[in-house]
């Protein structure tokens, strides 16, 4: 399966989860592939919340080393918006954050399909792009879930202004996007080792937040409707930020091992010639 061989987990679903609604029930008839991905996903998703199990999967990339021209326009990204929302993590800074980490997802997806538009002819190319395809509308859905949930829990938690609460993230990702196509473009390398750099960015606000907010957070009921429909119906603030936490954990990963394919990918034209 694409989630296989996409993030590592080998579990093989092969029935419809009872706690899935009669959406997702719906989706699995008509897509298995996707739904399973998603089942499977999950299944990870949770067996990170423990700490042993998520050390051992954090560790194989700690180490990373973006190279120079990534490092400086992630340090920018996470600059501004420690400048503008604190570095302290919050509510309306995590709103922002996911706002923003939507974005390369469905430029990474633009840039795929124009580059197929180019190179259809070429199966093996083809079939890469539309794996990263694949991946970027999964993720996207992802942080989609993480957008609409957490601005309900922002509003509950103060307002912002419309400057920051609008129109500043709106800003960012539109910049954000187009530079994140055009790098795919010039060097799919450095696209993702931003990507890389921001989701460990996220992943490191996440627990800071867990670690200092954790009582408050277990005792923190959580109300909302798009929860059980994508499939993740936790019981508390403190599980559902867990799992978003996990989630900006596989994001990073993935994008390291996205640079492997195209490595792999670059070395098998290269002997081709």
């Amino acid at each position: 399966m694409l989630y296989q061989l996409s993030y590592g987990h080998h579990a093989n679903i092969k029935v419809i989860p009872h706690f899935l609604g009669r959406g997702e029930a719906a989706t699995m008839l008509r897509f298995p592939h996707m739904a399973e991905e998603h089942v499977e996903y999950e299944k990870l998703i949770e067996s990170l919340c423990d700490d042993g199990e998520r050390a051992a999967y954090r560790e194989p990339f700690d180490h990373y080393r973006p190279s120079f021209v990534p490092q400086i326009l992630a340090g920018l990204l996470v600059g501004c918006g420690n400048l503008l929302y604190g570095c302290a993590p919050s509510y309306q800074k995590f709103r922002a954050l996911e706002i923003i980490a939507r974005v390369p997802y469905h430029s990474w997806a633009s840039a795929t399909f124009t580059l197929l538009t180019l190179f259809y002819t070429d199966e093996e190319c083809a079939l890469r792009l539309s794996k990263i395809a694949s991946f970027a509308t999964f993720a996207a859905e992802n942080e989609t879930m993480h957008v609409v949930v957490i601005s309900s829990l922002a509003r509950q938690h103060g307002r912002a202004g419309f400057l920051r609460r609008t129109l500043i993230p709106v800003v960012f990702s539109f910049f954000y996007f187009w530079n994140s196509y055009l790098l795919y473009f010039l060097s799919p390398r450095w696209a993702l080792e931003i990507n890389y750099l921001f989701e460990n960015h996220s992943f490191e606000q996440y627990s800071r937040f867990l670690k200092e907010n954790e009582r408050e957070l277990r005792h923190s009921v959580i109300e909302s409707s798009y929860l059980p429909a994508y499939g993740r119906p936790p019981r508390s603030q403190y599980e559902f930020f867990c799992s978003v936490r996990n989630d900006e954990l596989v994001h990073r990963n993935r994008s390291v091992r996205e640079l492997a394919m195209h490595r792999r990918a670059e070395r098998q034209s290269e002997k081709g010639e």
